[in-house]
C-alpha cells in the first residue's frame, strides 16, 4: 500500500487547535454519515463553519483530511497494547465497543471504502487495530497455556475467526445489537474452536 505523504506544516502563526478539532470532527461525522466517496472538502468546511481555504491550508486533499480524522478519533486511546485479564474480559470489552452505533457505522464505512480509499482502513489499523491485534494474540496464548484451548490449537486461525465474526455482526445485525448478545455470540464461536472457560485437563 502506498504511504500517504505527510501534511506540509507551514511556518509562522501557530495553527488554531479549535479550528483543527472542528474540521476533523466534521470530517469524521461526514465519513460516518455519507461514506468517503460522498464526502467533500466543501461539505466539511460547511459543517465546521469555516472556509474551504481554511481546510486546504491544513489538509491538501480529502483523503488526507479523513486519515487525520480517523487518527484523531483514537488519540485518546492508550498507546499500549490492551492488557485484558483473560478471554472473558476481552470479549466483554469487544462487545461494549461493538454495541455503540456510531462506532459500528464507522467500521462499516472503513471496510466499505477499502477498494477506493484503502488509506482509511490503513489509518485505522495504524492508530488502533495493530495494538488491538497484538493484545488479542497475547490473551489467546495465555488461554492456551492455561489449558483453555488444546495445546496444538491454531491461534492464528482462531484469531481470524473472531475477526470474521465481528465483521459478520457489523454487516448482519442492527446497530441496536446489545453488548450482551454480541458477547454471547463471540463466546459461542470461541467454544466451537475448542475454548473451554474452565480449562482443559493439562497434559
Amino acid at each position: 500500500m502506498t504511504d500517504t505523504p505527510p501534511v506540509v506544516r507551514r511556518s509562522g502563526r501557530p495553527r488554531d487547535q479549535e479550528l483543527d478539532a472542528a474540521i476533523l470532527a466534521a470530517g469524521l461525522e461526514l465519513l460516518i454519515e455519507r461514506g468517503a466517496a460522498d464526502t467533500s472538502i466543501e461539505q466539511v468546511a460547511k459543517r465546521a463553519d469555516v472556509t474551504r481555504a481554511t481546510v486546504y491550508r491544513r489538509f491538501p486533499n480529502k483523503t488526507d483530511l479523513l486519515i487525520h480524522a480517523i487518527e484523531s478519533a483514537h488519540r485518546e486511546l492508550t498507546a499500549e497494547v490492551p492488557q485484558w485479564q483473560d478471554i472473558r474480559d476481552m470479549v466483554v470489552d469487544w462487545a461494549e465497543f461493538l454495541s455503540q452505533p456510531i462506532l459500528r457505522r464507522m467500521l462499516r464505512r472503513l471496510y466499505g471504502s477499502v477498494d477506493d480509499y484503502p488509506e482509511l482502513l490503513q489509518a485505522y489499523w495504524d492508530s488502533h487495530g495493530q495494538r488491538h491485534w497484538l493484545g488479542v494474540r497475547a490473551v489467546l496464548e495465555q488461554a492456551r497455556d492455561q489449558g483453555q484451548f488444546d495445546h496444538d490449537a491454531d491461534l492464528d486461525l482462531i484469531h481470524e475467526i473472531l475477526y470474521a465474526t465481528v465483521i459478520y455482526d457489523l454487516a448482519a445485525e442492527p446497530d441496536t445489537h446489545n453488548a450482551r448478545d454480541i458477547a454471547e455470540r463471540l463466546t459461542a464461536v470461541l467454544r466451537q474452536t475448542g475454548y473451554q472457560s474452565e480449562g482443559l485437563t493439562q497434559r
